[in-house]
């Protein structure tokens, strides 16, 4: 069984006198590397050669030494470092090197208000230092730490994404194309069609008149484009579809066969659920929910008591096909409790409500569905897919 992972708590009890604590600035230039030594009234900052995390080992060699000599010998080593573009392979390399490696969330530390605020590698690096320090003596509010997933669970997540990115460039090309042509008054053109490229040349302007040969040359172009594309798409969507065959699966692919064999819950779904979320430990419905940033947001100060709104602060990406579900939800399974229990709620009212009610809806299939998943008991009133 994976451990649960809270962003919030650390591991274990945090002791000055023999913890060495160490925060990382990454950026593509230079490395930044600052350390709280034990028996040490001074914070040692060293800048380093990006991605040398030989020379990352030998300075944490060289303070264990100097903590040692002040009578304070190093029995824990703690470095933290920004989530961001390296992502979390140097994280990985130091763990198996016997060293603590907390991953923190950017946007959980906490900075100044003032109008204008400095800015440098070096105070950046402060913060970081800070930010851990008050993390390990247990305050939870001092900034969110990132789980580290392993390199199958990172691959494993990867067809997925780049489908979503493939998506994203074919739809801008089909745009382009669509904008071109209507340059010349020619509309309804549907690049997707296997003779698109036949129908391309056989297009005439709105006076009758051959596309101009640049104009053609361009829109061909374009149309070979979107043929890789396509062709890229269906090959990662094949790849995905062969989970329903599989003779001998895996947990998170017996997973998103629970999730196929409800009715209205295709195979993307199911894939981008349990490859972005079912796939990781959480401790109860309330952590599941602010992973996916579907949680409330309260304001209260004073008198002022309100909401405001959804915090996402969680996968953008789960909770756009979390609300795409939802909706589909209530037209594929009307008499569940949950589609029910929307109903009760709006009462027929078209207004804004309803898209409110839709994202509370959201929160509690996600809810569900993990249940679901994780036990394999059949939600009440859910109408499942014939076999």
């Amino acid at each position: 069984m994976v451990a649960i992972f809270d962003a919030h708590k650390p591991a274990t009890a945090f002791d000055h006198d023999s913890t060495l604590v160490l925060a990382l600035e990454t950026s593509g230039k230079a490395w930044d590397l600052g350390a709280v030594v034990p028996g040490v009234n001074r914070r040692p900052k060293r800048r380093l050669e990006p991605r040398s995390v030989a020379d990352i080992v030998t300075a944490i060699e060289r303070w264990t030494t100097e903590a040692g000599r002040a009578g304070r010998p190093v029995t824990r080593v703690v470095l933290t470092y920004e989530a961001g573009r390296d992502g979390f392979w140097l994280a990985r390399d130091l763990i198996a090197r016997g060293i603590e490696v907390h991953v923190m969330q950017p946007s959980s530390v906490a900075v100044e208000r003032k109008k204008r605020r400095a800015k440098t590698d070096r105070l950046d690096l402060d913060m970081l230092l800070g930010a851990l320090l008050h993390w390990l003596r247990g305050e939870p509010r001092a900034c969110t730490m990132v789980r580290v997933p392993s390199i199958e669970e990172e691959d494993a997540r990867l067809p997925g994404r780049s489908r979503e990115v493939l998506m994203s460039d074919r739809r801008a090309i089909e745009n382009r194309v669509e904008n071109l042509l209507c340059l010349h008054g020619i509309y309804g053109f549907n690049s997707r069609l296997k003779k698109a490229a036949e129908k391309l040349e056989k297009l005439r302007t709105f006076a009758g008149d051959a596309l101009p040969p640049k104009m053609m040359a361009e829109l061909r172009r374009l149309m070979a484009v979107h043929r890789v594309l396509s062709e890229q798409m269906a090959e990662i969507e094949a790849a995905r579809d062969q989970v329903m065959t599989v003779d001998d699966p895996d947990r998170e692919e017996r997973m998103i066969r629970l999730l196929v064999s409800i009715y209205g819950l295709g195979i993307e779904t199911a894939t981008v659920l349990v490859r972005e979320v079912f796939c990781r430990p959480f401790r109860d419905r309330r952590a599941i929910a602010a992973f996916v940033g579907v949680t409330g947001t309260p304001f209260r100060s004073g008198n002022t008591d309100r909401e405001q709104g959804i915090s996402k602060n969680g996968n953008p990406r789960v909770r756009r096909i979390l609300q795409q579900l939802a909706w589909r939800w209530i037209r594929q399974q009307p008499d569940s409790v949950l589609s029910r229990w929307f109903a009760e709620r709006i009462g027929g009212d078209k207004s804004r409500i309803r898209k409110i009610m839709a994202v509370a809806l959201a929160r509690k299939l996600l809810v569900m569905l993990w249940r679901y998943v994780e036990t394999g008991v059949i939600p009440d009133d859910v109408r499942l897919a014939a076999a």
